[in-house]
């Protein structure tokens, strides 16, 4: 089974419309739909924003002891990352980028602290978690024929998790010279991070909505990136193997 959750309803209309439902389940104020998406047999759920809406829906989900989850939904992409809007965003890896402390010297993440955010018996971590990289070659490579497509460029990269949206053009400037991020959004790196606690294999994918600059929601195409971001779902799970 394949795990995949989302922030909010319009992110996951077009998978949830086409899975083949074999039960629902509520635990607490969570729904989980189980079925058949693409030839898979998965559980999704529509989490809610932000961290701690991730970090539980992906707890949740680590229960029924998936192969992988795949977060997904739609992101901004920084100026600088080539990214267009209704492109596809794939991580390599996500970062945390507002765990630290702020000093006169600006800001430090956990690892000046001294303080990792996942310890396991593999591996210490302060604030980047890498995805597994035959997990990201081999979605990877089921994009390709969604790029093939004509329909989106797809990118792999950095991804940021934020629990402040970035609406400002110098903001998105000093983020893209920390981090070299790709694409920014709110919950990715929590559900990484339970991943890792449950040694769960995960993928992000994400549908660029805007870019991060100025923030003017004039310029930004949510459905055509929630679009985007399904059908690489859909893609990913057609070509996935055991």
């Amino acid at each position: 089974m394949i795990a995949l959750l989302c922030s909010v309803q319009a992110e996951a209309e077009q998978l949830l419309a086409a899975t083949a439902v074999t039960r629902s389940l509520t635990s607490g104020s969570k729904s989980l739909i189980e079925g058949t998406l693409a030839g898979r047999r998965i559980m999704l759920c529509v989490g809610g924003m932000g961290k701690v809406n991730a970090a539980h829906t992906a707890t949740l989900l680590a229960g029924y002891n998936p192969a992988a989850m795949i977060i997904f939904g739609i992101g901004g992409a920084y100026p600088s990352s080539g990214a267009k809007i209704g492109d596809v965003a794939l991580a390599k890896e996500e970062i945390t980028g507002d765990e630290g402390v702020l000093t006169a010297d600006g800001f430090k993440d956990t690892e000046y602290m001294g303080i990792p955010l996942l310890k396991n018996s593999t591996s210490v971590i302060y604030t980047t978690y890498p995805a597994q990289d035959s997990l990201v070659k081999k979605c990877s490579q089921s994009l390709t024929l969604h790029q093939k497509s004509g329909r989106a460029s797809v990118h792999i990269g950095t991804f940021v998790t934020l629990s402040t949206c970035t609406g400002t053009t110098v903001r998105a400037r000093e983020l893209e010279e920390r981090y070299h991020g790709l694409c920014e959004n709110m919950e990715g790196a929590a559900v990484s991070q339970v991943a890792g606690l449950h040694n769960i294999p995960w993928i992000e994918v994400r549908g660029i909505s805007n870019i991060v600059e100025d923030r003017n929601l004039k310029k930004w195409d949510i459905p055509g990136a929630a679009q985007a971001a399904q059908q690489a779902v859909l893609r990913i799970l057609e070509g996935w193997k055991q």
